[in-house]
């Protein structure tokens, strides 16, 4: 029997022949696509010091991933339906090779922020598909809840164990070599997919609509851009402009759905209360999980003085609450609904931008930084599954790569959105409360314009100046420390505001548990009740056959 034909199994449904090895491909191909996302947050600071950069600049560099996966998504998720999910996969692994060798020996500042970006748009071929074929391999029921489960508890486990990652290697060698750790991985990764995934399965036939594709890519361009500029003195009408343009891409974007013959983003499907509630809720989860380590990676280094290594460690209970808590949710959402799961999972959100507003000071201990994380890994571990199974529940197979976007961009896009505005904030609280020192300062007057704009600019640039001037070293750097708290705390009160909006949205908007399953039916019954099945896959398949009792 081929990989991709669907075997009746007693206890978990339908599910593809030898499934345990094709799920753990499709999740090692999303781990590739994954650990990029947070590998950097823990040499943020080392980049910042080898390139004597700003702020901004560092948000760059760890914006620009996200920035190329969330941009991509929706138009390489499409391609991949209408060619062949395994095909555009397969060229988003090799890409990621040349862009991850660029990152790590980058000789500038922007030569590592265009490399990040390439190498976003390449886990964008890569990333979308996997959940497009556990859409597809897995037919809707309680097999599929608890792949989705896997799938995206380990996602959000290796995006926190990114900085980890990137500490060990840190203590041994230059800070590039964070860029690096997916090359073995891959080299895994390219067998496995060609001997396991099949080519061709519950695929699109339709044309893709490439100019609808071109305008998400503007789209979310210019709004990552525009909110990463728009603190940036000096840049703030280049922020307009950027705006401006994701403003008008998204009215033509929305024009040309409706108009065109075979969208690109079927807005209809996107209009069902089970999808587009689910997608702004995933938004503000993944969104959270990345701008926290984000912002957090900094604190505890340039604030608490970890080292690389322990501000790697310091995040492992993040991943350990997200593991351990998936299959609980994927047993809520079977039991109670999706609707349950994802306010339940709110909950640990809110708490953890709580202690991190309470706690996070100057000289606090581990335990609060280890709580936050736990907090923030127990939210995403309950309320990542539901966030990503109604969407794929929500549509056809045809148009998994559709589902499939959306639940990328819940990560890619909350993350580029909530990293981008955290670090915004943070920036622009950061310069604020030194700026204010500085005026306060009994010798405000003989600081020069020159060396106070180095000081606001950024821990880095601070620490900078205080190794120049040793006589104030402690005064500036405790200066700066003070700065970084004021600034992340602007940075967590947005985001304690996005978690009570979400938490609104789904408790008022979202359906219950019987109304959610009489929807979901419905839609299947209106796509002409194809999306339980899986397609038999096509004669190219044929080489992939196994014992159909294996899985």
């Amino acid at each position: 029997m081929a990989v991709g034909n669907a075997t009746e199994f007693p206890d978990r449904g339908v599910a593809p022949a030898r499934a345990g090895i094709v799920l753990a491909t499709l999740i090692l191909v999303a781990a590739i696509a994954n650990l990029p996302l947070s590998v950097a947050f823990v040499a943020l600071p080392s980049i910042g010091a080898h390139f004597d950069c700003s702020q901004t600049a560092l948000n760059l560099v760890a914006v620009g991933y996200s920035l190329g996966l969330a941009a991509s998504v929706l138009w390489l998720g499409a391609l991949g339906d209408r060619y062949g999910r395994r095909a555009v996969m397969c060229a988003g692994l090799v890409l990621s090779v040349p862009a991850a060798v660029a990152s790590a020996w980058a000789g500038s500042i922007e030569v590592l922020v265009v490399a990040r970006l390439v190498g976003g748009l390449a886990a964008g071929m890569a990333f979308p598909t996997t959940l497009a074929l556990i859409t597809a391999l897995w037919a809707d029921g309680p097999a599929r809840t608890r792949s989705i489960a896997l799938w995206s508890a380990t996602g959000g486990a290796i995006t926190a164990l990114g900085p980890l990652v990137g500490g060990v290697l840190l203590l041994r060698f230059w800070w590039g070599a964070a860029f690096l750790v997916t090359l073995p991985l891959v080299a895994l990764a390219v067998p496995l997919v060609l001997g396991c995934v099949p080519a061709h399965v519950g695929e699109d036939r339709d044309p893709v609509d490439n100019v609808g594709g071109a305008l998400s890519v503007l789209l979310v361009g210019g709004l990552i851009a525009g909110i990463n500029l728009a603190v940036v003195p000096g840049l703030r009408s280049t922020a307009l402009v950027g705006l401006g343009v994701a403003v008008l891409a998204a009215v033509a974007f929305v024009l040309r759905q409706r108009r065109a013959a075979n969208p690109l983003y079927d807005l209809g499907v996107a209009g069902r209360p089970t999808f587009w509630v689910a997608a702004i809720a995933g938004v503000i989860v993944f969104g959270t999980l990345m701008g926290t380590v984000f912002v957090g990676q900094q604190f505890v280094q340039n604030v608490l003085g970890y080292s690389a290594a322990q501000a790697g460690l310091a995040v492992l209970p993040m991943a350990v609450f997200m593991l351990t808590l998936a299959p609980v949710s994927a047993r809520i959402v079977e039991a109670r609904g999706a609707r349950v799961a994802l306010l339940v999972g709110y909950v640990p959100v809110l708490l953890a931008f709580v202690v991190m507003l309470v706690a996070w000071d100057p000289g606090v201990g581990y335990w609060a930084v280890g709580l936050a994380y736990a907090l923030v890994g127990a939210g995403v571990g309950l309320a990542g599954t539901p966030a990503s199974h109604s969407l794929t529940g929500s549509v056809p197979v045809r148009r998994a790569g559709m589902a499939s976007g959306t639940a990328d961009l819940q990560r890619d896009l909350g993350g580029a959105i909530m990293q981008s505005l955290l670090g915004a904030l943070l920036t622009a609280g950061y310069a604020q409360a030194f700026a204010r020192r500085v005026a306060d300062a009994p010798d405000a007057g003989s600081v020069t314009t020159q060396v106070e704009g180095q000081l606001t600019r950024s821990f880095a640039s601070a620490a900078e100046v205080a190794a120049r001037y040793p006589k104030y070293a402690d005064e500036i750097v405790a200066a700066a420390r003070s700065s970084f708290v004021a600034g992340q705390r602007w940075a967590y009160l947005a985001g304690t505001v996005a978690v009570l909006l979400g938490m609104a949205l789904v408790a008022t908007v979202f359906p219950g548990r019987d109304r959610e399953r009489t929807l979901l039916a419905g839609y299947r019954a209106a796509d002409g009740g194809s999306s339980d099945s899986p397609r038999p896959p096509d004669a190219a398949d044929a080489p992939h056959r196994a014992d159909p009792t294996t899985g």
